[in-house]
C-alpha cells in the first residue's frame, strides 16, 4: 500500500509541471494566458478536464488585473472554450482582435454571438459543431476567416447561395452546390477570399459585379464544372474582355482565373499563379505569343489536358506549373524561344541554358545533353511507365518522379553514381509498395545502386542488364549500334547509350569505342 501511495504522489508530481503550463493564471472563473507582458488571451483550465468548465453567461472583460499587473484581453486563444456545451452566451469585449482555432467548437448550446468589430481575424473551426448557433454578426472589421469556421452551425446552414458575407468579403464554408448552378454576387461585394468557391463542382457559372476590386488566389479551384466566368463590363480592375469566360486582372493583363472554356486573350500576358489549378474538364488551350510568363501551379492538375505549345514569347515558367497532369501526351516549345527547348522531338521543356529538364510528360524521353532533372519534373505522371535516364545526368532533384504511379522500368545509364546529386525522395509513391519497379543498370555497378539510399528504396529489384557500346538497347552490341551512334551525331534520333566512352561528348570517339568493344567481344 505504501508503494502504491508512493507511486501515485510521484506521478502527480510529475504531472504537476505539465498541467501547470496549460494556462498562466486565473480571475473570477476566466483562465488566460500571457501573449506578452501587457496582452493576455482567454484560454481553457488545468488539463483536457477543464475544458468544459466554462456554462451560462461568460463576460470576459476587456482588461483583467493579476498579481498588480494590469493585462488587455486582445484574444480568445486556441480551443478556449472546446465543447462547453453548457455555455449559453459570452460577451467579448472590444479589445479582442482574433478568435483561435477551434475556440467555440462544439458549444452546441451557444444561440447567438455577437463579435465586435475589433476582431479582424476568425481562425479554423473557430464555431464549428454549434449547432443551436443561430445568429452572427460578422463585422466589416473582419478580413480573414478561416476554413470551416461556422461549418455546421444553423446559422451557416441557411446560407442561400453557400457563402458567407463577412462585411464586403465574400467567403466559401458550404462544399456542396447543385449541379448546374449559376451564381451571381452580391453587387457591393468588394471582395472574393482566397478558395472561396474551392470544390464547388456544381458551380456551372458566376458573375463578378463592377464592385469587387480584390480575387483571392485559387479563388475557383476544382471547379470542376464551371463553363462560364463572367466579370460584369464596368468593374475597374477585372474583366472578361473577347467573352474569354476567365477573369483577368485588367492593368496587369494577368489572366487570375480560368475554366474549361477559357480562351486565352491575344492581350493577356501572363497566366497566373494556380488560375487553372484542378481544372480537370480541361482538354486543351492555346497560349498566345503575348503571354511571357506561366506562374506556379499554373495548370496544376488539369488531368485532360493532352498537349501544350509552348510559343517562344514565354521567358518564365514557375515551378511546378504542370504537375499532376498525368494526360499529357505533347509538350513543345517553340523553336524561337530564348530560355527554354524541346531538342530532339523530346516531348519534354528543357531550359537552355541549363539544359535543365523543367516538366516531362508520359512520352518525354531525355535528351543526353540534359544534365538536371528538375523538382517534381513529372509528378503525378500516371502514364509513364518506363524512362531511360543517359549518362549525361548529373543532378535529379526533389520529388522528381514522384507520384508516378505507373513506372515499372527505369534504365539508368549513369554509369558513375558518384558524380550524381540527388534528392528527397525523388522516386516516391504515397503507397509505398515499390515491388512492381525495376531499376535497370549498367554491368558492375548494381550494388553501387543497391547501396545508395536515393535509388535502391523505391524498387523491387535492381538488375545490370545494359551493357556498354548497346546504344540501340537491343541487348547486343553490333553494326546497328554503330549506325545507332552516326544517327545521334546527324540529329536524326535520340539514344541514352550514343556516348559510349563517356566523355560527356557524342561523336567519331564513340563510334570507335562501339567498333573496339565488338573486335574485343568483352560486351556480354
Amino acid at each position: 500500500m505504501k508503494n502504491v501511495i508512493t507511486s501515485t504522489l510521484l506521478l502527480l508530481a510529475l504531472l504537476l509541471p505539465a498541467l501547470a503550463t496549460a494556462h498562466d493564471f486565473e480571475v473570477d472563473s476566466i483562465f488566460y494566458n500571457r501573449i506578452n507582458s501587457n496582452e493576455v488571451e482567454v484560454t481553457y483550465g488545468l488539463g483536457n478536464h477543464f475544458r468544459y468548465y466554462y456554462s451560462g453567461t461568460v463576460t470576459i472583460p476587456a482588461t483583467v488585473t493579476y498579481d498588480g499587473t494590469t493585462y488587455l484581453v486582445t484574444a480568445i486563444g486556441d480551443g478556449a472554450f472546446l465543447r462547453c456545451s453548457r455555455l449559453t452566451s459570452v460577451e467579448i469585449p472590444n479589445s479582442v482582435t482574433s478568435i483561435g482555432a477551434s475556440a467555440f467548437c462544439d458549444c452546441t448550446g451557444l444561440t447567438s454571438i455577437n463579435i465586435p468589430n475589433s476582431v479582424t481575424e476568425i481562425g479554423y473551426e473557430a464555431f464549428m459543431d454549434c449547432t443551436g448557433l443561430t445568429s452572427i454578426d460578422i463585422p466589416n472589421s473582419v478580413t480573414a476567416i478561416s476554413s470551416y469556421a461556422f461549418y455546421n452551425t444553423a446559422w451557416y446552414n441557411n446560407q442561400p447561395d453557400g457563402l458567407v458575407y463577412a462585411g464586403k468579403v465574400a467567403y466559401k464554408y458550404k462544399g456542396t452546390m447543385p449541379s448546374g448552378t449559376n451564381m451571381t454576387i452580391r453587387e457591393g461585394t468588394l471582395g472574393i477570399a482566397v478558395c472561396a468557391f474551392m470544390d464547388c463542382t456544381g458551380l456551372a457559372s458566376i458573375v463578378i459585379p463592377n464592385s469587387v476590386a480584390e480575387i483571392g488566389v485559387l479563388a475557383f479551384m476544382n471547379c470542376t464544372g464551371l463553363t462560364s466566368l463572367v466579370v460584369e463590363s464596368s468593374n475597374p480592375r477585372y474583366d472578361s474582355r473577347n467573352n474569354c469566360n476567365a477573369i483577368i486582372e485588367t492593368a496587369s493583363n494577368t489572366l487570375i482565373a480560368g475554366c474549361k472554356n477559357t480562351i486565352i486573350p491575344n492581350s493577356v500576358t501572363a497566366i497566373g499563379y494556380g488560375a487553372f489549378k484542378d481544372c480537370t474538364g480541361l482538354t486543351s488551350i492555346v497560349i498566345p505569343n503575348s503571354i511571357t510568363k506561366i506562374d506556379e501551379i499554373a495548370f496544376e492538375g488539369c488531368y485532360g489536358l493532352t498537349s501544350i505549345v509552348i510559343p517562344n514569347s514565354v521567358i518564365e515558367i514557375g515551378d511546378e506549373a504542370f504537375d499532376f497532369c498525368p494526360g499529357l501526351t505533347s509538350l513543345v516549345v517553340e523553336s524561337g524561344n530564348p530560355r527554354y527547348d524541346s531538342r530532339n522531338n523530346c516531348n519534354a521543356i528543357i531550359e537552355s541554358a541549363s539544359n535543365t529538364l523543367f516538366v516531362g510528360c508520359k512520352n518525354t524521353i531525355i535528351p543526353n545533353s540534359v544534365t538536371k532533372i528538375a523538382p517534381w519534373a513529372f509528378a503525378g505522371c500516371d502514364g509513364l511507365t518506363n524512362i531511360v535516364i543517359p549518362n549525361s545526368v548529373t543532378e535529379i532533384d526533389d520529388f522528381a518522379f514522384c507520384e508516378c504511379t505507373g513506372l515499372t522500368d527505369v534504365y539508368s545509364y549513369i554509369a558513375d553514381l558518384s558524380r550524381v546529386s540527388s534528392a528527397n525522395e525523388q522516386f516516391y509513391l504515397s503507397d509505398g509498395d515499390y515491388s512492381g519497379r525495376t531499376l535497370h543498370v549498367l554491368q558492375g555497378t548494381a550494388d553501387v545502386y543497391r547501396a545508395n539510399k536515393n535509388w535502391y528504396p523505391y524498387f523491387g529489384q535492381i538488375v545490370e542488364d545494359i551493357f556498354i557500346g548497346d546504344v540501340n538497347g537491343d541487348h547486343e552490341v553490333n553494326i546497328a549500334d554503330v549506325n545507332a551512334v552516326i544517327d545521334m551525331i546527324l540529329g536524326d534520333d535520340e539514344y541514352a547509350g550514343a556516348d559510349v566512352n563517356g566523355d560527356g561528348e557524342i561523336n567519331i570517339a564513340d563510334i570507335n569505342a562501339v567498333i573496339d568493344i565488338i573486335l574485343r567481344g568483352t560486351w556480354n
